[in-house]
Parts: C-alpha cells; structure tokens; sequence
C-alpha cells in the first residue's frame, strides 16, 4: 500500500503540474527564452534595462530606472472576465503603488492560444512591468527575445497594425 501511494504521487508529482498549469509554463518558457537571448540582446536599443528585467522576471523583484525605485512584481491569476480581463488576455497596473506592480492573467491567457503565444505574452508584459506602457517596444523586444533564442518569432501583424508600429521607432526582427 506504503510503495503504491508513493508511485501514485510521484506520477502526479511529475505530470500534472507541467500538464495542467498554462502559467507555469509560460513563465518557465520565458526565463528560458530569455536567458538564451540576453548575451545577444541590446537593452540599450529597446532602452529597457537588462537587468531589471531579468530580476523581475526571475525573481519578481528590481530596481527600475524607469520607476526610479525598487519594485516587486506580483502576478495574479484573475478567475473571471471582469473589468479589463473582458478584454485582454493580461495586463499590467502601471504605475507603480506602493512599490508594487500587477501583472493580472485573465482566464483567456489560460484557455486560449498557444503555449508560444502565452511566452511571448508574458516576455512582451514584463516590458510593461519595467520600462513602461510603449506597445511597440514591448512587443518588439518580446519578439527580439523569441527570435535569439528560438530562430524564429510569432507574427503578429493584426497587433502590430493596430498599434500604428509601423510608424514608431521599433522593428520587428
């Protein structure tokens, strides 16, 4: 019986978490991502500190140049579609309260797209998080991010257009 309940939650130990958590994942994938392409990444060309970024994506805590403060990150997983979750799959409070900052993932972020979409969601948010509300930046470097280290990057087009890009100062890779 003793050998039989430990096999069983070893499998559940193992399996069930990589299978049934969306969120994990996508924030596993992105500091991975994002430890593969940091040697090769400019911060300087994004104007986003390298090393903020990396603390708050590892450790949910940084000191922002943009902030001008030490901030912690928190991420919030939103079980319903209410207010701004009725519209986007995640979002970022700016700016910070009470050295503070929310990155909510609504339920969409979990139930819809791809497990590549999810990372490049949360690579492109934590952008928000550090440097501030710019949609093309943000979306620029979360694909300059994807492209180091995977060779290549999800189009988005449709995101890019609405957001008048094409215009600003930021390319995609």
């Amino acid at each position: 019986m003793r050998l039989w309940l430990s096999v069983l939650f070893a499998v559940f130990s193992c399996v069930v978490p990589t299978q049934a958590d969306p969120i994990g994942r996508a924030l596993d994938d992105a500091k991975a991502y994002f430890r593969s392409a940091a040697p090769a990444l400019n911060g300087a060309a994004f104007d986003i500190d390298l090393r903020a970024y990396s603390d708050a994506l590892e450790h949910r805590r940084f000191t922002s140049p943009y902030w001008g403060k030490t901030v912690e990150l928190i991420i919030f997983d939103q079980p319903d579609t209410s207010g701004l979750c009725g519209k986007f799959a995640a979002f970022v409070t700016t700016p910070p309260r009470d050295d503070t900052i929310t990155l909510t993932l609504c339920p969409q972020f979990s139930r819809q797209g791809s497990d590549g979409l999810r990372t490049l969601t949360i690579l492109h948010e934590l952008v928000h998080v550090v440097a501030g509300p710019d949609e093309c930046r943000a979306m620029a470097f979360a694909a300059q991010v994807e492209f180091l280290a995977s060779g290549s990057f999800s189009r988005v087009d449709a995101y890019w257009e609405a957001n008048k890009c094409q215009h600003s100062a930021h390319k995609m890779p």
